[in-house]
């Protein structure tokens, strides 16, 4: 009785690793957009106001700050290179960045 347990589980793993759902989500990770070009962030950790994110193409960027517990807390639009975090209480911060069809995630320290 056990074999046919044992049987009836291989069985329904192996048929479950080769459905088309499974395999069409292991081709969405290897066509995530690449890193942004040349992209930094001065200063971190941050004892001031402002936050400065340069990138070599310095086109318009969206920016989402998260709380490490993943809660958005900030979302800008940055046209030049200056944002103004002075809303934000000294914590650590995850800081999502998106230029054009590129995005980039860095650790973000507030003092």
């Amino acid at each position: 009785m056990k074999k046919i347990y044992l049987l009836i589980i291989f069985i329904g793993v192996v048929c479950i690793s080769f459905t088309p759902e499974i395999q069409a989500q292991a081709d969405t990770v290897s066509r995530q957009p690449s890193k942004i070009e040349g992209l930094s962030i001065y200063p971190n950790p941050v004892n001031g106001d402002k936050l400065y994110i340069k990138s070599t193409k310095n086109l318009t960027k969206t920016v989402s700050i998260f709380t490490v517990l993943g809660q958005q807390i900030l979302f800008k639009v940055l046209i030049g290179n200056e944002l103004d975090i002075s809303s934000l209480p000294p914590a650590v911060y995850v800081l999502r960045i998106k230029e054009g069809d590129k995005k980039a995630t860095l650790k973000l320290v507030r003092n």
